[in-house]
């Protein structure tokens, strides 16, 4: 039972009260970059939510069961980073092929997600908390989809100020770096929120 509580923290904490981007900042470029419209937000959202939960669990794979056995653990980060590099890689080639349109729309921040910090972060996570192998995937996949839901909220709320007329000072960026804070804030409220 104190397992499966650990599960539901774990995914409350990663969608709601610790979301990577809203209350830790982390991953704010394609964040911002991608929100204008909710169709590339929803493929850039299962872009980075595949790449975050795969290479979470490759290189929890990695890390346990190569490096950490072989003393060299020191040499995760380098790992890591080459591991998410051939996972965006892989994926740009399938989008290439399978969604053309999503491919264009996604742009330079499909080949952003391979720096994307949320993607590394998570990776280093996992293996400083000590996750076993599920609760590192149940990481993986719901901190994918926090970003996720993070980044359709926002280009949610960035389609409608399109409606409206913003002050001219705060045309454009800035007005989605107060709606950013914003929604930091609402999200804050979810703290508290816990099952252990």
């Amino acid at each position: 039972m104190e397992y499966f509580l650990g599960i539901i923290s774990i995914v409350i904490s990663s969608l709601l009260t610790n979301n990577v981007v809203l209350n830790q900042s982390i991953g704010m470029c394609p964040f911002l970059g991608v929100s204008k419209k909710t169709q590339s937000a929803i493929g850039m959202g299962l872009a980075v939510t595949f790449v975050i939960t795969i290479a979470s669990c490759v290189c929890w794979v990695l890390y346990t069961y190569v490096l950490d056995l072989l003393g060299i653990g020191y040499l995760s980060t380098v790992a890591f980073i080459l591991v998410i590099a051939s996972l965006v890689q892989l994926l740009d080639i399938v989008l290439k092929k399978l969604s053309p349109a999503l491919y264009s729309s996604l742009g330079v921040y499909l080949a952003l997600i391979t720096t994307n910090c949320a993607v590394l972060g998570t990776a280093n996570s996992v293996i400083a908390q000590g996750l076993d192998f599920f609760q590192t995937f149940m990481t993986g996949l719901t901190i994918g989809l926090g970003f996720t839901l993070a980044l359709i909220i926002m280009a949610g709320i960035r389609e409608k100020q399109t409606l409206y007329e913003v002050p001219r000072p705060f045309a454009g960026f800035p007005i989605a770096l107060v709606t950013a804070g914003i929604m930091a804030m609402a999200f804050y409220g979810f703290n508290g929120l816990s099952f252990t």
